[in-house]
């Protein structure tokens, strides 16, 4: 009797203390305590940012850590270990020493935050914003956009299409301009190049952690590194082992980087205005386009030879503005290469074998880059300073199919530039570049001088653009995914 006595009493204190453990504790939607407690009581409020309210206030919930995260009409308002870049933040903030302050204050209507509790939200979101349990959102694969103005590169979840995370990079104190990114093919590391800088940075994509700054001119003696400065372009081996950039001066310069261990390995100086640079199926040869002339340059991976073609058939190679190329890609026949001409306002297909163009495709407008996409088939291209095509608005993306040239052209966005394709989602990626005054106001400022940029996006199967578009900081300008 003693025994089942003792029995019982030990399950019944188990099942006393496994069911009383949490009492007089509140789940604030997953939120950490201190987090929750704030945004329950001043934000997820009735005719405000709940489940019932949020479709009038930019389908902002904040109900929970998950519709938080969700987004809202404007993109995302709190970026993980960034509250300098958190919307959220600007409208809280009544205090100067915090950062940033937009209008009009939240919570509308009722007693500002006071400065624990604004600082212990930034404070929260500098930790990486995690839900109660620690959980901070991560992507299993991510876009990585530039902002030009602000020395950052936007993170973007592929599965959302959300920003997630803002990454500063350069190694200056002053704006340096990232100019260009690209997520290396085996998908492991992304690496971005400046206007204003001579080095190469290297991040993990795991991570989005610095790995390595890789000198980009060599050493002249007695005074340093070579200032070559101005680098627009490169493009890395299919092995993702070597990079080859492009400094877009008068006196030009293309740099062959050694990816692995991040060092210099060959420097070609004497270039003119290089541009565009794409290379060959096989990764032997380079071709680079001439920004200010009517030429591509072949030159070998070993920087031991070059030579000039015409994209005139019929003329000889100068550096008079009949073409001015921009951008290149090679075709998914290995054969072709596709060129962006800003002058003529045509994409030019020159043929690798016989040296020469095979055929013109009038664009009417200056084209900017282009991708090619190939679960579609298709080619793209961004047309920012396009105001003519559509009355009123500015830039356009022409779509060509890749069997017979035909074109499409679509409005989308204000100045379009970077573009990208997702092929599993059959998403177009679109960054607006907003730098003109008369472009659309933003919905909240941001840390850089000048107004934001955005990102809008195109189903690629009916080529009609998405009803959503998300704010990034200015000017964000090329964009790459994680294969």
């Amino acid at each position: 009797m003693n025994r089942t006595l003792t029995y019982f009493l030990f399950l019944f204190l188990i099942f006393l203390f496994a069911c009383t453990k949490d009492v007089g504790k509140i789940n604030y939607g997953n939120y950490p305590p201190e987090i929750g407690a704030i945004i329950s009581k001043n934000c997820a409020v009735s005719g405000c940012h709940n489940s019932a309210s949020a479709a009038a206030a930019g389908n902002l919930n904040l109900e929970t850590w998950t519709s938080l995260f969700s987004g809202s009409n404007s993109g995302s308002p709190v970026i993980p270990f960034s509250s300098k870049y958190s919307s959220l933040c600007y409208f809280i903030n009544t205090y100067s020493d915090l950062g940033l302050q937009n209008f009009p204050t939240m919570p509308l209507n009722r007693k500002p935050l006071s400065r624990e509790e604004v600082k212990l939200i930034k404070d929260w979101i500098d930790k990486g914003a995690p839900d109660v349990n620690g959980k901070v959102i991560q992507a299993n694969k991510k876009l990585y956009a530039v902002n030009q103005g602000c020395d950052v590169v936007t993170v973007f979840d592929a599965e959302t299409q959300l920003p997630i995370r803002f990454i500063e990079v350069g190694t200056k104190a002053s704006v340096e301009s990232p100019h260009q990114i690209r997520v290396s093919p085996d998908g492991k590391f992304w690496y971005v190049i400046f206007i204003d800088n001579n080095v190469m940075q290297k991040f993990s994509c795991s991570d989005d952690k610095l790995v390595a700054n890789i000198p980009l001119t060599p050493l002249a003696a007695g005074t340093g590194n070579v200032d070559a400065g101005d680098w627009n372009t490169f493009i890395i081996s299919k092995d993702s082992k070597r990079a080859y950039c492009a400094s877009w001066t008068s006196n030009g310069s293309i740099a062959a980087v050694d990816l692995e261990n991040g060092k210099l390995l060959h420097y070609l100086g004497g270039q003119h205005e290089p541009h565009g640079i794409v290379l060959n199926a096989d990764d032997t040869k380079l071709y680079v386009c001439a920004q200010r002339g009517n030429y591509i340059s072949e030159i070998d991976t070993a920087f031991t030879e070059q030579h000039q073609y015409s994209l005139q058939n019929g003329m000889p190679v100068n550096q008079n503005s009949s073409l001015d190329l921009h951008d290149v890609i090679l075709a998914p026949n290995n054969e072709d290469l596709l060129v962006t001409c800003q002058t003529s306002n045509e994409v030019r297909i020159f043929n690798i074998a016989s040296k020469s163009v095979k055929a013109i495709i009038p664009m009417g407008v200056p084209p900017n880059l282009i991708i090619y996409s190939k679960s579609m088939k298709q080619f793209f291209v961004s047309f920012t300073e396009d105001s003519t095509t559509f009355s009123g608005k500015k830039g356009r993306i022409t779509r060509i199919n890749a069997n017979d040239y035909s074109t499409t052209n679509l409005q989308c966005g204000f100045e379009p530039h970077g573009i990208a394709v997702d092929e599993n989602k059959k998403l177009l990626y679109v960054l607006s570049r907003n730098i003109s005054a008369n472009g659309p106001a933003p919905h909240h400022t941001s840390e850089c001088a000048g107004k934001n940029g955005f990102v809008n996006f195109v189903d690629l199967n009916t080529f009609k653009v998405l009803p959503k578009k998300y704010e990034l900081s200015t000017d964000p300008y090329f964009i790459d995914i994680q294969p």
